[in-house]
């Protein structure tokens, strides 16, 4: 098992690796297969050594070879993120059509986490592709019922769209339309829990960050990557999340 893990462990780093790339040009309306990876700083074409998923990063200290212009630790850390999730989501899972569900939902998130964190954009190319993956997917693996995820997909859409008319605004149209992709994949209770969570966990991050000064309350923080964070919670542990709070109330 663990040499099957860690096959699925370096095909995450190398996925996260293009999901770097997949979220910095989409939102650009670049190609995200030219021109190749190049240093932001001297436009310098990076070598296949200098493309090594993580270890080149640490093997260059975190700047480029020829000029020293610092790389951002994002790429790096999106790449071990998708690993490990990878890995994560196949302990949880196992051999199963879930799994292949659980592995695309995993790498819509390292995509919008990159595109929303560096340009405030969920790009609706992104969410459309995705879309189509999932329906595909969930033809071999249907919830329970099957018309739970369009039940889901439609709440996830209107909740978010309804919080941004009553907030005037205080709800992006990139986020809105995640939600629906969101509740196509885990359905009416799964897209709930998501919101909540996702709602909670930006909460708490936002007040902690105002504390220590690192954020402004006049200027808006990316939701998206506090969506996949709830979103995975609620879609690993929804049950279990869910059980344990009905028991509150029932002791």
């Amino acid at each position: 098992m663990w040499m099957i893990a860690l096959y699925i462990f370096i095909l995450g780093l190398v996925f996260g690796s293009f999901f770097n790339v997949v979220g910095l040009r989409v939102p650009k309306n670049q190609s995200i297969v030219s021109p190749p990876s190049s240093c932001p700083g001297c436009g310098n074409r990076l070598a296949p050594k200098d493309l090594v998923p993580v270890w080149s990063y640490i093997w260059l200290k975190g700047k480029c070879r020829r000029c020293g212009a610092k790389i951002s630790p994002l790429y790096p850390v999106m790449e071990l993120l998708t690993g490990l999730m990878f890995v994560f989501a196949f302990y949880q899972i196992g051999f199963d059509c879930e799994l292949l569900v659980a592995l695309t939902l995993i790498s819509l998130f390292a995509i919008i986490t990159v595109s929303d964190w560096k340009y405030m954009i969920i790009p609706d190319k992104v969410l459309l592709v995705f879309l189509l993956i999932f329906i595909v997917e969930r033809t071999f693996a249907p919830l329970s019922p099957w018309y739970d995820s369009l039940i889901g997909s439609a709440s996830g859409f209107l909740l978010l769209w309804a919080i941004a008319i009553i907030s005037r605004g205080g709800m992006g149209g990139g986020d809105i339309k995640l939600f629906g992709v969101i509740g196509y994949v885990v359905g009416l209770k799964g897209v709930l829990l998501s919101f909540f969570l996702s709602a909670f966990i930006g909460s708490i991050a936002g007040i902690a960050g105002i504390i220590v000064g690192k954020v402004n309350r006049q200027n808006p923080i990316p939701f998206g990557p506090f969506i996949a964070v709830g979103t995975l919670l609620a879609y690993f542990y929804g049950n279990q999340l869910l059980n344990w709070y009905w028991s509150l109330f029932t002791h």
